[in-house]
């Protein structure tokens, strides 16, 4: 079984935005949700832009991956659409959702540590995008601990 071998390349504390070289400040993310405080309450915050990421329950000063500006948000989501659709629900689903992440790491030519939505830039987030996209016809399943794709019947049925 593939695991994480190493810690992501990205920075966790954040103090320079790398979308617009900004202050980034450490602060409560009832700055961006209207007053109101959501998961660990923190976030990391850039002055100039407005980019921000959310920070782990349990370590709240650890960002979640990026600071992230609305179009990098709504590729996070899109990528996250076509991607828990293949795992969710599914008969070792935690397996699965581990193979498939290998998988997507080797179809982008980036470490496995690397390869996690929120630590994808636009760039990125397009080419993760464009290779789920190649395979939405498809279900995800493991066959003797082995990742295989095959139509899905559903979509078949219904064209």
């Amino acid at each position: 079984m593939e695991k994480k071998s190493r810690m992501p390349s990205i920075d966790l504390h954040p103090t320079r935005c790398h979308l617009c070289g900004g202050e980034v400040i450490f602060t409560s993310n009832a700055r961006i949700y209207q007053g109101k405080e959501y998961g660990s309450g923190r976030c990391y915050l850039c002055l100039q832009c407005g980019a921000h990421v959310g920070t782990h329950i349990p370590r709240p000063d650890e960002a979640l991956g990026l600071l992230a500006n609305a179009p990098m948000r709504k590729g996070k989501v899109q990528c996250h659409e076509l991607f828990d659709r293949l795992w969710k629900g599914k008969d070792q689903s935690r397996k699965l959702r581990s193979k498939l992440y290998a998988w997507l790491s080797r179809q982008m030519g980036i470490p496995l540590a690397d390869c996690h939505f929120g630590y994808f830039d636009l760039q990125q987030l397009h080419k993760a995008y464009s290779i789920l996209q190649s395979i939405s016809d498809y279900d995800a399943k493991l066959v003797d601990g082995k990742l295989v794709f095959e139509p899905n019947n559903q979509l078949k049925a219904t064209a």
